[in-house]
């Protein structure tokens, strides 16, 4: 199994925002394992952590935008394009302002920093999310389709072809992150047609613009005075200049699919904000980040399912098993009323537990209910949701000298009967705790299937 990896120092780099103008300096600072990318504004009163996932995505007109409430990043794709391309899992971006800066339009200076920082490896085991089926976006309008697909390796594949001779059809893949990203993507600059770069300037979009930071492709005629207005909006010494090239200035390419490389780096950017690495085969035809973050706001979705499947799976959470010995040391109860086998998954944060019942032809009431056809008592089955909620309290304080009582069960629902040789998991959720008196939320599976759900109260009493 692969390890999480983050920074060994922190790190900082300085420059101005492409489209705010605004300077800005960036800090890449280790994070904590299972951390994933957090993007905190020091410009402001009060910390802001901006989770970099796609739930947090406020803006795509010219770039992927981050945001809570009225605090927001700007344009973060060449930063998550960075620490995702160098397979690092885990770092805190701090930044002075509004906007990371562009540099020279690539992800290769954010690239050489996190190099120069030193990459460390954790003890957390790394979490990939492996499709286990086609994931579909298409825009039919705008002709952009992009597909991910089952792979035990994660590979991009791009094609760029916007009708417009001045482009033309490219295309580039991506097929080992650990041979090809540093060398042959993370450089790519970013491009823009002369139309566009007009009407940025008009919006005032490109406040930090110039032509070291982008390279513009030309699709009309342009006139002298069109160029005079580049030199003045631009603060060049000189007029630039249109040649054979088809690029303003004669910019050389750095790639001959230079466009297409910097579609890919982009999608790798926009992709790490499903908040997981992937295990998949991207394929994108006219990728941009409108449709990018759509794209991953499916594929969060399948990962998001997948996980909540996971929760309920024993084979998929060794490492938070709390075994019967433990349980015994903690619960009070026993033989015939300890009804929890273990626990499976417990999230503190989210107060939510996950627990097993193995339900056998031995247990003691089989014989009276019924004999000729053992049917699990409703009541026992609420009874085991309680106790494995009740763990949740055991679990994480100190309640030697207290006893849990029901005092009310609403919405209970039985969905199918439970019998021998059924495994019975629990997934309950403590809503709330005032005052001694607590509230859940329970569900219980049979193989992924709900057999009963309820919602209950119980008090925390002294014994004495």
């Amino acid at each position: 199994m692969e390890k999480q990896r983050t920074i060994a120092k922190p790190i900082s780099i300085t420059g101005v925002g492409l489209h705010t103008g605004n300077v800005s300096t960036i800090t890449f600072l280790p994070a904590p394992e299972n951390t994933h990318y957090i993007f905190v504004r020091t410009d402001l009163p009060e910390r802001v952590e901006i989770p970099a996932t796609v739930d947090y995505v406020v803006d795509i007109s010219r770039g992927t935008t981050l945001g809570i409430d009225n605090t927001v990043v700007h344009t973060v794709e060449h930063v998550l394009a960075a620490l995702a391309g160098l397979k690092i899992d885990n770092c805190i971006i701090e930044l002075s302002n509004n906007e990371p800066p562009v540099f020279d339009g690539s992800a290769k200076p954010y690239v050489d920093v996190l190099l120069e920082a030193g990459i460390v490896e954790q003890e957390a085991e790394r979490e990939y999310f492996e499709l286990a089926e086609q994931v579909l976006y298409k825009n039919e309008e705008k002709f952009i389709d992009l597909v991910a697909l089952p792979l035990n390796d994660y590979r991009l594949t791009v094609m760029v072809d916007y009708f417009n001779p001045a482009l033309g059809s490219q295309h580039t893949g991506l097929f080992n992150f650990e041979k090809e990203f540093i060398d042959e993507f993370s450089s790519a600059r970013t491009f823009c047609f002369f139309t566009e770069v007009e009407q940025l300037l008009k919006a005032g979009l490109i406040k930090g613009g110039n032509l070291e930071r982008a390279v513009v492709i030309i699709d009309k005629e342009v006139t002298q005075q069109e160029l005079e207005n580049l030199k003045h909006a631009f603060h060049l010494e000189t007029v630039p200049t249109v040649d054979g090239s088809g690029i303003l200035n004669g910019t050389k390419l750095r790639f001959p699919n230079e466009p297409a490389r910097h579609k890919l780096l982009d999608l790798i950017g926009d992709m790490a904000l499903v908040g997981v690495p992937l295990k998949a085969q991207i394929l994108a035809a006219r990728p941009g980040h409108q449709n990018n973050v759509e794209f991953a706001k499916l594929i969060r979705k399948h990962y998001l399912s997948q996980k909540a499947k996971d929760r309920l799976n024993p084979a998929k959470n060794k490492a938070n098993i709390v075994d019967i010995y433990k349980i015994m040391e903690i619960m009070p109860h026993r033989y015939p009323f300890l009804l929890i086998d273990k626990i499976i998954n417990m999230n503190r944060e989210e107060n939510t537990i996950v627990g097993i019942k193995n339900v056998t032809v031995n247990e003691p009431f089989f014989p009276g209910h019924f004999p000729e056809k053992p049917i699990m008592p409703g009541v026992m089955i609420m009874e085991a949701m309680g106790q494995v909620g009740g763990l949740i309290v055991w679990y994480n304080q100190d309640v030697t000298n207290k006893l849990m009582y029901f005092t009310g069960f609403k919405n209970v629902k039985f969905k199918r009967p439970v019998i021998p040789g059924d495994q019975l998991v629990f997934e309950v959720q403590l809503v709330s705790q005032k005052f001694g008196m607590l509230m859940y939320k329970g569900v219980a599976y049979v193989d992924g299937e709900v057999v009963a759900e309820a919602e209950f109260n119980a008090a925390l009493v002294n014994k004495q």
